[in-house]
């Protein structure tokens, strides 16, 4: 039997950390079903481009449309053996939704698999699970990681941490170390 990943995703959500995590685990075999607040299944989010361009911070551009595969208020998270986060803007307000938040604790309170890159950390700092956890994010979240109880470690852009059954990057770049993690922690065997 298949493993089954959730993955929450909101208007804005970085292209790359959703597109090709997404495609990435379809890939190897595993069942994904992506769910944003206030939408249903066969419905979309808009995506946005964080490049990096030698500014101070990233720059963002219009991306695609994301597929929303599942009805975000059917969803039971005890069905899922997995979850992934990716970043961009909308962690910023999708960690306002009670329900995001207890979809979260629910993955953290029986030690599934999780994966979280770049800004997607700011949806665990809301739900108040880094409480002595080392991760890390993109640079700019790393005093949030810090007033949450986790310690934060600033390490290169395609690089990734892993804390338990938690794996953390901060960034798109670190796209093959943070699911190279993942697929260790769901028992995934691939050569």
């Amino acid at each position: 039997m298949s493993k089954k990943i959730l993955m929450i995703v909101g208007d804005y959500v970085e292209d790359y950390e959703a597109m090709v995590p997404y495609q990435a685990m379809l890939s190897v075999g595993l069942q994904v079903d992506t769910i944003a607040p206030g939408r249903k299944a066969g419905e979309s989010v808009p995506t946005a481009v964080h490049d990096f361009v030698g500014d101070q911070t990233y720059r963002e551009t219009p991306g695609h449309r994301f597929a929303i595969t599942a009805s975000f208020d059917e969803v039971h998270p005890g069905q899922y053996d997995g979850l992934y986060l990716p970043g961009g803007r909308a962690p910023e307000y999708i960690r306002l939704n009670a329900r995001v938040l207890d979809l979260v604790r629910h993955f953290f309170e029986t030690r599934k698999p999780v994966a979280a890159i770049c800004h997607a950390i700011q949806i665990l700092t809301a739900a108040k699970v880094l409480q002595g956890k080392t991760l890390t994010a993109y640079v700019a979240i790393g005093p949030d990681i810090e007033l949450a109880g986790g310690t934060w470690k600033n390490i290169p852009a395609d690089q990734a941490i892993v804390d338990g059954h938690l794996v953390t990057a901060p960034a798109w770049p670190a796209h093959p170390a943070i699911l190279k993690e993942f697929y260790k922690l769901l028992g995934l065997q691939i050569q």
